[in-house]
């Protein structure tokens, strides 16, 4: 009797409060080789597992990429008529697929197409010496899916058909200290967010946790518009519009050049954002160029906060504060050659907003950009 009313509490529950956080990002790339190199020594990932010909899989190769919580997949085509290779003609290297943990895909898969949902792939299992896995995947804004996945019974390096043999040695470099993703930020075109936020909100049980309007998010050129998405506890998914301006938002230069909505930028947390800052520079990563007057201003918003300033302004870290506590944050140039996707570094002392304080400096800085490439 007890199990029967426990699985009749589960199919109750919305896809949100089944979930447990992040597995993983799949991104979808041109050369997974070089883009799994990149990550390694620009970032200091690891790269933990491999798929291709030599694992049985003949159409792609995926390489595994970890640092702390974090796990990313990169998976290049070998094929021309491989899905991945006409994903990455269409919008050059993107995130396709943000995984999900679950304690049983077939509950939430179920429950989220119960709701209205669109099914990509049921769920399907795969087995090894190692264990099962099992996943499945609903889609979501532009060609962005999200993959539910099971992996309880499962205890090998990533899933069946990876292998760790042969894997590339740790590329010499300073420790990063990247700990877990905060968050993973979608844009949708114009009319589109509120659509989107029912869709979290209606079909997969997400709460809304924060919206900005075009005033708040603006500057003398261009404007968006905001809102934050969460199921409560880890998964936490703000989704940005553009609006009306006098020039080009970076959210129109985001769809022109991808084709579509998806993935904007990742923000991966660090308990010490000065030695994360510090090691990624010292191995190469750029970052947006914040300019010395932005530490005045910032100095006046924050008067109370005893911050290592000169290392702040050195680095080019953003300082912003809540009801909550404070946060610090910076961001990376573009990491592709289109202009899309970008990387957040994060540190929060409490706060859990997104950096309202420094939105005019964050943008005015991709703006300057935005021009420099002529798309402004």
């Amino acid at each position: 009797m007890s199990e029967a009313i426990d699985r009749e509490s589960t199919q109750a529950a919305t896809p949100a409060q089944m979930l447990r956080g992040w597995d993983h990002l799949e991104w979808w790339v041109g050369n997974a080789r070089a883009s799994a190199g990149f990550l390694s020594s620009a970032f200091g990932f690891d790269i933990v597992a491999y798929a291709g010909p030599e694992t049985g899989i003949r159409d792609r190769t995926s390489w595994v990429l970890q640092q702390g919580e974090i796990r990313f997949v990169v998976t290049g085509a070998l094929t021309p008529d491989c899905e991945v290779a006409d994903h990455v003609r269409t919008h050059g290297d993107g995130a396709h697929s943000i995984s999900l943990e679950v304690e049983s895909a077939q509950d939430v898969f179920a429950a989220a197409v119960a709701r209205g949902a669109t099914p990509v792939r049921e769920p399907w299992k795969e087995e090894d010496e190692h264990g099962s896995l099992v996943r499945a995947s609903i889609a979501t804004y532009g060609e962005t899916i999200h993959t539910f996945v099971e992996r309880s019974a499962y205890n090998g390096p990533f899933a069946p058909g990876f292998t760790t043999e042969n894997l590339p040695t740790r590329p010499p470099g300073p420790a990063v200290g990247l700990e877990r993703i905060d968050h993973v930020v979608g844009n949708v075109e114009l009319g589109a967010l509120e659509r989107w936020v029912g869709f979290y909100r209606d079909v997969l049980g997400f709460d809304q946790l924060l919206h900005f309007d075009d005033e708040q998010i603006s500057t003398e050129y261009s404007a968006l518009m905001s809102t934050v998405v969460w199921n409560g506890s880890k998964v936490v998914m703000p989704i940005n519009e553009p609006a009306h301006g006098k020039r080009k938002s970076q959210i129109e230069e985001y769809l022109d050049y991808y084709g579509c909505p998806g993935v904007q930028h990742v923000a991966q947390h660090t308990p010490d954002i000065i030695s994360t800052v510090s090691a990624l520079r010292e191995r190469g990563v750029r970052f947006l160029r914040v300019p010395d007057t932005y530490y005045e201003d910032a100095k006046t918003r924050v008067p109370d906060l005893d911050l290592p300033w000169d290392d702040l302004q050195r680095l080019g870290i953003l300082v912003d504060r809540d009801q909550d506590g404070y946060l610090l944050q910076v961001f990376t140039e573009m990491i592709g050659d289109r202009p899309t996707v970008f990387f957040e570094v994060i540190q929060r002392e409490g706060a859990k907003g997104f950096g309202a304080g420094n939105f005019k400096a964050l943008f005015e800085a991709i703006e300057r950009e935005q021009d420099r490439r002529g798309n402004l």
